[in-house]
């Protein structure tokens, strides 16, 4: 193991909060001195299918912990995601099904591999210890914290004081109950977190402490920005990367970010230095586009090698600067009978919806309006919404540099 103030320096990067941090060095010091690894929590509610690059923040940090040699414990929340957090919402989450959440769960673990080691993960299911407890046992624990205490979360404030109040379900409540009885289950020495986690992390300290054990520290990191640059990254908001997304997409998308967001993700996404992050965002000593690319490239090269990488960005240049179509073009059918079809030919909305190259007639309507549409080899304007689009065999379509389809007429 590294000495104590070498571990400190790497599990302090990128961090916002160590609660307490005191705590935490006398955990280090006893695990350096005895040789025992910490036991070191990250819990993931399979709530949707996509693992995001947002989801990375925290797993990098446990990833982190397990290369100073601590034993990482993935806790996979199948009974936590049927409550769903309520932690930096202004509403009610939907509610999800155990067969949605079992659907989703499948193949979290296949993509969080990509992130940390997991064969050397403790990997356990909150479900294992929920489902075996009875309503006796329930009343137990919601017993441990007042409705007052329960209401001092900044979620839950906003929600009561807003005018209409929005409703605050019981249910809600019985999360962080449940994620730190999950910490009790587990002996966790520590527990990762976004920043809007801590409430969440210290219920956690508090039922240990009531259990008679040592109480966990608690690290909270920053919520990652999506593609936007404002909101934080997640897939109903579409600003999202997802770790299992093909190379050439996640390039592209990175590339999109506004220039503000890269010193952010290349502290929370990557393991270069502070001076040379300074030096990269720096406009003067590098060119944005060039530190982009470099931050694209390091991103895409960790989750599918740098091969991948440099083929991205080699058809990056080709499509966006070059003006080029990719090599690699989705082919649609279109059946030449299809009752929208008439006399060979199909409305540019409804053919855009039917490519998926727009969600809906309005959308694509929209589209065409703001002058993204064009047509065939040399790129022809689509401007009139309501025009007629004559099909022929391998038809290109596209919408804006990024998006393509070849159309086969059957």
């Amino acid at each position: 193991m590294l000495d104590l103030e070498k571990q400190l320096a790497i599990i302090r990067r990128g961090v916002e909060q160590v609660v307490p941090e005191a705590e935490l060095r006398q955990k280090l010091e006893r695990s350096i001195k005895t040789g025992k690894p910490l036991r070191v929590k990250y819990g993931i509610d399979p709530t949707g299918i996509d693992v995001h690059l947002g989801h990375t923040v925290p797993l990098r940090k446990l990833r982190q912990f397990q290369e100073l040699g601590h034993q990482a414990v993935l806790i996979i929340g199948n009974y936590t995601a049927l409550v769903g957090d309520p932690s930096g919402r202004d509403q009610t989450r939907a509610r999800l099904t155990v067969e949605q959440v079992e659907a989703n769960a499948k193949d979290y673990l296949k993509q969080v591999a990509r992130v940390i080691d997991i064969s050397k993960t403790e990997v356990t299911h909150n479900g294992d210890w929920f489902k075996k407890l009875n309503f006796l046992d329930v009343m137990t624990l919601t017993s441990k914290i007042t409705v007052q205490r329960m209401l001092e979360r900044d979620d839950f404030t906003k929600r009561f004081r807003a005018e209409p109040s929005v409703p605050i379900y019981l249910h809600e409540c019985l999360y962080p109950l449940m994620q730190g009885q999950d910490s009790v289950e587990i002996r966790a020495d520590v527990e990762l977190g976004g920043s809007e986690q801590l409430f969440n992390l210290m219920m956690g300290r508090h039922l240990q402490t009531d259990a008679g054990q040592e109480p966990q520290v608690c690290i909270t990191l920053p919520i990652l920005r999506g593609l936007d640059g404002a909101r934080r990254m997640g897939k109903s908001l579409g600003n999202y990367v997802g770790i299992g997304e093909p190379a050439n997409v996640q390039f592209g998308k990175i590339m999109s970010i506004p220039d503000a967001l890269m010193r952010e993700w290349f502290e929370l996404l990557t393991d270069r230095a502070a001076d040379e992050i300074t030096r990269l965002v720096d406009p003067n000593q590098t060119h944005p586009r060039q530190a982009k690319e470099m931050l694209a490239k390091e991103i895409v090269g960790f989750y599918h090698g740098q091969a991948a990488a440099d083929a991205a960005a080699a058809e990056f240049v080709k499509v966006f600067a070059e003006k080029k179509d990719p090599d690699q073009i989705p082919e649609i059918a279109i059946a030449a009978h299809d009752p929208d079809v008439k006399d060979g030919k199909l409305w540019i909305a409804k053919l855009l919806v039917k490519t998926s190259l727009a969600p809906s007639t309005s959308e694509g309507q929209r589209l065409v309006k703001g002058g993204g549409v064009t047509v065939g080899p040399d790129r022809t304007k689509v401007t009139d919404p309501k025009a007629e689009i004559q099909l022929t065999d391998g038809l290109l379509l596209r919408v804006g540099s990024r998006k393509i389809a070849r159309i086969r007429i059957g």
